[in-house]
């Protein structure tokens, strides 16, 4: 008992420790993958390891080859666009916007349709680059959580308030770290804590 107690109590310590340290992400993938990182610290100390799954992958490769809309076509249409298709798309993308701004420049004065155009181009820029850093960000934790169970600890030994201060703190929503059953398990966490609980 006094060892399980220790665990629970190091496990969680450390989770604000490394989730206190400032951030210099800001996609709300990015901020998951680091929450991620700290539960991985606390599953390494607790030793939750797992055997890779046998599926991992044929998951990976699901991964890399993730069904995705196309931009042109209607939203029906979909193909597959592995990350190296992704970064293809996002550099077609690019050059589809500096030629854009570069013919709206040409034409001289204000014109709306072109300025539309550009504005467009600009939007598939970065709904390109945030889609591609997304699948990037996941295939990083995916491959870092093979041999981890952050289940275990992240249940079992992390305060879930520390969790729920960390979402609020970080403007990330509580349903990407607890689902719907442990949301409701851990209610009476969600009701009492606030954003600057400490533990």
């Amino acid at each position: 008992l006094t060892e399980c107690l220790s665990l629970w109590r190091e496990g969680s310590v450390l989770p604000p420790d490394a989730l206190c340290r400032p951030l210099e992400v800001d996609t709300p993938a990015e901020k998951l993958l680091s929450y991620n990182r700290a539960n991985r610290a606390v599953a390494i100390l607790c030793n939750h390891q797992r055997a890779p799954p046998k599926t991992f992958d044929q998951s990976m490769a699901n991964l890399q080859a993730k069904v995705s809309p196309v931009s042109q076509g209607s939203r029906a249409h979909r193909r597959r666009l592995p990350i190296v298709a992704r970064k293809e798309q996002l550099g077609l993308a690019k050059t589809e916007f500096k030629q854009a701004k570069k013919e709206a420049k040409a034409k001289g004065g204000p014109d709306p349709k072109q300025q539309t155009l550009v504005e467009r181009k600009k939007k598939a820029v970065e709904r390109s680059e945030e889609q591609l850093l997304k699948m990037e960000v996941q295939a990083t934790d995916r491959e870092e959580n093979k041999q981890i169970s952050l289940g275990t600890s992240k249940l079992n030994y992390l305060d879930p308030r520390i969790s729920v201060a960390w979402s609020k703190n970080m403007e990330v929503q509580l349903d990407k770290i607890y689902n719907k059953t442990q949301r409701d398990k851990f209610a009476w966490a969600i009701d009492m804590t606030e954003a600057d609980f400490v533990f």
